[in-house]
């Protein structure tokens, strides 16, 4: 077994969920809201994704967060007349964020987390263990 790669390969993985849990902060923070003027879109929900590279100095897959897109799905809509983003029907736009979703994604990229660094702990025992036995 690699000791090394094992720890690369999940540090790679702590790396692109610490940056999926900023997408999705950002995502949550700006849920409530509305564009700066009459007219103009909110925030737009962004979307994190994963690419996989090939590290070439440990031979070994790993993950980096990827592009992070737009969401392209509708904004939701309010009546507000009076609200000084509203339209010139009385609705204002909302970002298409919805924080349950948000939430859910966000207790998954912490779970991913932390699952990486059991692996980092696992390697590290397992190679300390060894050393032991290698002294003894």
């Amino acid at each position: 077994m690699d000791f090394v790669k094992s720890i690369a390969v999940a540090a790679s993985g702590l790396r692109a969920q610490a940056g999926r849990m900023r997408v999705l902060s950002e995502n949550i923070a700006y849920a409530d809201s509305t564009a700066q003027a009459p007219g103009q879109d909110p925030y737009r929900r962004r979307i994190p994704t994963f690419v996989s590279q090939l590290d070439r100095a440990l031979d070994a897959r790993t993950v980096a967060l990827g592009p992070v897109r737009n969401d392209q799905s509708q904004f939701t809509s309010k009546y507000q007349h009076g609200h000084p983003a509203a339209d010139a029907q009385g609705y204002v736009k909302y970002p298409n964020v919805n924080g349950l979703v948000e939430m859910t994604d966000m207790r998954e990229a912490q779970r991913s987390y932390e699952a990486n660094v059991n692996v980092i702990g696992a390697t590290r025992r397992m190679l300390a263990r060894t050393l032991d036995i290698l002294r003894g």
